[in-house]
């Protein structure tokens, strides 16, 4: 399989199979991305995000993290939009409102399990900018350096937010669940993320 970097610069060289390749490499986990955060309006992000892509492939400083980049426009793309639909009202703050307060719950988010759809409900109660850390970190298998370079904040705060993420989690699966959260292990929330993944596929 060709790498990233590799595809990356055949596409910046005039070869249109290369960067479709790229993209099909990508494009379920974008998918995901979008998909537990705005529903129906996922298909269009998606193709938002890739025609930024396009725009910009020149930009991309190094080949090797090309993924990180397509979620930073992705990430941006999701935060225009949110704009776009909360006009008339404050301003969402990632990292303070999540989809909840947002009133952006996307019904399509299904879960096999009721401890998994509490895991579900808990993800989107917490501020976006903490669900959108969890995600990429359980379900994309992101580095702190990666997630360093999607959220444009240095790896030290990457390690800082997911350890809160991770605390406001359990305390939204307490009120989910009604379940004291002491008695969820870490070992048990990492592994209830992680499992989320395939169901969101799709």
């Amino acid at each position: 399989m060709r790498p990233d970097e590799e595809l990356l610069t055949a596409w910046r060289h005039g070869d249109a199979t290369a960067g479709r390749a790229l993209f099909e490499r990508h494009i379920d986990a974008l998918s995901r991305f979008f998909r537990t955060k705005v529903g129906d309006a996922r298909e269009d992000l998606i193709q938002a995000t890739f025609l930024a892509c396009v725009e910009s492939k020149d930009q991309v400083r190094d080949g090797t993290k090309f993924r990180a980049y397509l979620f930073r426009v992705g990430r941006n793309k999701l935060y225009d939009y949110l704009l776009s639909v909360q006009r008339g009202t404050d301003q969402p703050d990632p990292l303070t409102h999540s989809l909840v307060d947002l009133g952006l719950s996307p019904s399509s988010v299904i879960a096999a399990e009721q401890r998994e759809q509490q895991l579900v409900e808990a993800l989107q109660s917490v501020p976006l900018e903490h669900q959108i850390l969890l995600e990429l970190h359980y379900w994309e298998g992101m580095s702190t350096a990666d997630l360093a370079e999607v959220l444009s904040i240095p790896r030290g705060t990457v390690k800082t937010r997911l350890f809160r993420a991770r605390a406001l989690v359990r305390e939204a699966l307490q009120r989910v669940a009604h379940r004291p959260s002491a008695t969820l292990e870490d070992a048990d929330l990492d592994q209830w993320l992680a499992s989320l993944r395939q169901m969101q596929a799709g």
